[in-house]
């Protein structure tokens, strides 16, 4: 099983030694031409967690190191998505993911034409069930080959959004807007040697990514994660015990967290909220279409590898009262 109580006695027998270890509250960062530095932007009411009304280019602010930038180009959705489904195989999401599989079809209908999507199932691995494709009938017989697969393996988030990554290069068109659709519990496992080889037997040894090699790979391509969380309140008390011990792991081995993980690339975590999987799923696809491309010519004076801190925000004399809302994109990125 993904998690019971004897992973933790065993697991602290073997504790590590502590090490300097990239630390989940260190700001990640992505790799950007000096050309012309895209960022994807959505803003979001910070109460009600919608998004808001249509902008224009006059009502965004753009600052790099705390410099304000010209903006050179602006867009609202023009751009077709190539969108990774990704699944947790967790015992928890399980039970949603077969209920999706019912009523995927009217979901994907909310996908426009030109949009291609892939299917990835994951534990310790990925497995990629369909590759990027716009028939819709495939991704859906991906979706129901999904939901009757099963795993005893842990579930390592890391080596999950590494491999949808990996997948986000057989995209049609490099200028599609990427997005990792990702359902999950968001109760990974740590991402040990140790658990490794009991418990993530289909990952070869001394493979495993790290959560840094994971959120620089979606920095790197442009990526941006959109999680769909579950919460099953049975599940967390049940683990709460496991979970508790592999918390002494987290410093040196962190175990990923979609939340994080959004927070980093610009996207919005949302919760099922009572809400049907399959309408949820269509909701978050038709949010995706609120999101802003903004593009602005960076200043030559930074010398290649050097970090570029990024902030977007509201015009102070914009129809919107910033303070009422949040304003999602990436933080920053390193000039090649």
């Amino acid at each position: 099983m993904r998690r019971f109580t004897e992973i933790v006695l065993a697991m602290l027998a073997a504790c590590p030694v502590w090490a300097p270890a990239w630390s989940q509250d260190q700001v990640p960062t992505f790799h950007s031409t000096t050309e012309l530095v895209l960022v994807d932007v959505q803003v979001v009411h910070k109460k009600m967690k919608t998004p808001a009304p249509p902008l224009q280019q006059g009502n965004f602010t753009v600052y790099e190191d705390g410099q304000l930038q010209e903006i050179r180009s602006f867009s609202r959705d023009q751009l077709p998505l190539s969108v990774v489904l990704l699944f947790d195989l967790t015992g928890s999401v399980r039970p949603v993911l077969h209920r999706l599989a019912g009523g995927a079809a009217s979901a994907l209908t909310h996908f426009r034409p030109e949009d291609e999507v892939a299917v990835i199932a994951y534990a310790a691995s990925a497995r990629i069930l369909d590759g990027f494709t716009k028939d819709r009938r495939r991704t859906l017989d991906a979706i129901t080959r999904a939901s009757d697969m099963r795993s005893k393996e842990a579930a390592f988030f890391n080596e999950a959004i590494y491999q949808a990554v990996e997948e986000m290069h057989q995209s049609e068109s490099e200028s599609n807007r990427r997005v990792i659709i990702w359902l999950t519990d968001n109760l990974p496992n740590v991402p040990t040697e140790w658990m490794r080889g009991h418990y993530g037997g289909s990952v070869p040894e001394g493979s495993l990514h790290t959560q840094e090699d994971a959120v620089r790979a979606l920095h790197e391509s442009g990526t941006m994660v959109a999680p769909l969380l579950l919460t099953d309140p049975a599940m967390l008390i049940a683990t709460a015990p496991q979970r508790a011990g592999e918390a002494l792991w987290f410093k040196s081995h962190p175990p990923g967290d979609a939340k994080k993980y959004a927070e980093w690339t610009g996207g919005q975590a949302m919760t099922m909220g009572g809400q049907n999987v399959e309408q949820r799923l269509a909701d978050l696809i038709d949010e995706l279409r609120s999101r802003y491309t903004i593009g602005f010519q960076p200043s030559q004076s930074k010398v290649p590898g050097a970090f570029c801190k990024l902030r977007v925000a509201l015009a102070a004399d914009g129809p919107l009262h910033p303070k009422e809302w949040n304003v999602l994109a990436r933080a920053g990125y390193y000039r090649k």
